[in-house]
């Protein structure tokens, strides 16, 4: 078989933590497999947990079963190994496995088969589980990352904090940050509202970070009315004083929706290593619906966007009291900003681009194995 081009077609299998109902697998990897076939390069994608062990994995009642279905991923995995070692080229999206040392890893790189390593995020910086503590931490094995960066040939990367890291490695680094589609994350229709929503969309992980700015907005509330809706904190219950706060769980159905719901959209960060190397997303996708914001100017965030254009950046709590009221007091102002954050999606985050820069460091690294 051979691409559109005459070249011969790639079998690639990519191996991914979880599956696509996550965000690292989704954009870094599922929305590209079209794109990715259409340069003749064909990927079977193996993620470690299914569905439904990713909804269940940071539910502490549903401990004894995620034990069940982590034993059942690895036999599933090690059946899957034929497969895997019958490849042109195995693409892994961060690990392998969710849990234990890169021993699939091992066998691929063994077997001489090229290894392109896609990093998001530093996942090389060790982070207690708010929901196993450091146990979780030691079961995903600490010093993997660092051990698959070497093994790699190529390691695509999220921003330039983490192929920095790469490079120190001593493994070629290519730059692919993380991006939605602009086809489907769109602005909602136009409405008019009396009481505008500010809000957060994260993860239990992150929550901490969004926790921090309840005061502020407690203070605001005061004397500018909006609504906070928070989606994916895993939390049953926040309360704050003077405001109608609406928490819902987070599910791939609603994404786009509850990002489109939004009239001022939030994305506090602290200043840290691990957070020098996110990859910025949730911002970006705050841009694609089409959504003033107001963003922790931290790693990547920093390069993303012009702030005060498309975007406002906020560190201090008087930042953030300053920014956020003036974006609820300013309608026109706040209208505009979202306009021009989707003009920045539109034209700097296309999908059928990034496919074709992915596709190059996929075929290139293939080299004569091709």
């Amino acid at each position: 078989m051979h691409d559109p081009t005459g070249r011969p077609a790639l079998q690639v299998v990519a191996l991914s933590t979880f599956p696509l109902g996550a965000a690292a697998t989704r954009f870094r990897i599922g929305q590209f497999l079209p794109h990715l076939s259409a340069h003749g390069i064909h990927v079977t994608l193996l993620p470690f947990l299914n569905e439904t062990a990713y909804r269940d994995l940071y539910d502490r009642k549903s401990a004894a079963k995620t034990a069940l279905r982590l034993l059942g991923s690895l036999l599933c995995r090690v059946a899957q190994l034929p497969r895997i070692l019958r490849a042109d080229l195995v693409l892994i999206q961060r690990e392998a496995m969710l849990f234990g040392p890169p021993w699939i890893e091992w066998l691929v790189v063994r077997a001489g088969i090229p290894v392109v390593l896609d990093l998001d995020d530093a996942t090389w910086i060790a982070v207690r589980s708010p929901v196993y503590g450091w146990f979780a931490t030691l079961l995903k094995w600490p010093s993997k990352t660092d051990r698959l960066i070497r093994w790699a040939r190529t390691v695509v990367c999220g921003n330039q904090t983490v192929a920095e890291h790469v490079r120190g490695c001593g493994t070629h680094a290519e730059v692919l940050p993380t991006i939605v589609d602009t086809t489907q994350f769109v602005p909602r229709a136009e409405d008019v509202r009396e009481v505008p929503i500010v809000g957060w969309i994260g993860t239990h992980s992150t929550w901490k970070f969004m926790e921090a700015l309840l005061p502020i907005l407690e203070e605001l509330a005061q004397s500018t009315p909006f609504r906070l809706r928070i989606v994916g904190s895993g939390c049953t219950s926040v309360a704050v004083r003077g405001l109608d706060v609406e928490l819902l769980p987070w599910s791939l159905d609603h994404e786009v929706r509850d990002f489109q719901s939004l009239d001022v959209g939030l994305y506090p960060m602290p200043d840290d290593a691990w957070t020098a190397g996110k990859s910025g997303l949730k911002l970006i996708q705050y841009f694609a619906a089409g959504v003033a914001s107001v963003a922790s100017p931290v790693g990547i965030v920093k390069e993303i966007g012009v702030a005060g254009t498309t975007h406002l950046h906020a560190s201090t709590p008087d930042e953030w009291r300053a920014a956020v009221g003036r974006l609820l007091r300013d309608v026109a102002g706040r209208r505009s900003m979202a306009a021009a954050a989707r003009r920045f999606a539109v034209e700097h985050y296309s999908v059928p681009d990034f496919a074709s820069r992915l596709a190059d460091v996929i075929r290139r690294t293939a080299g004569a194995r091709a």
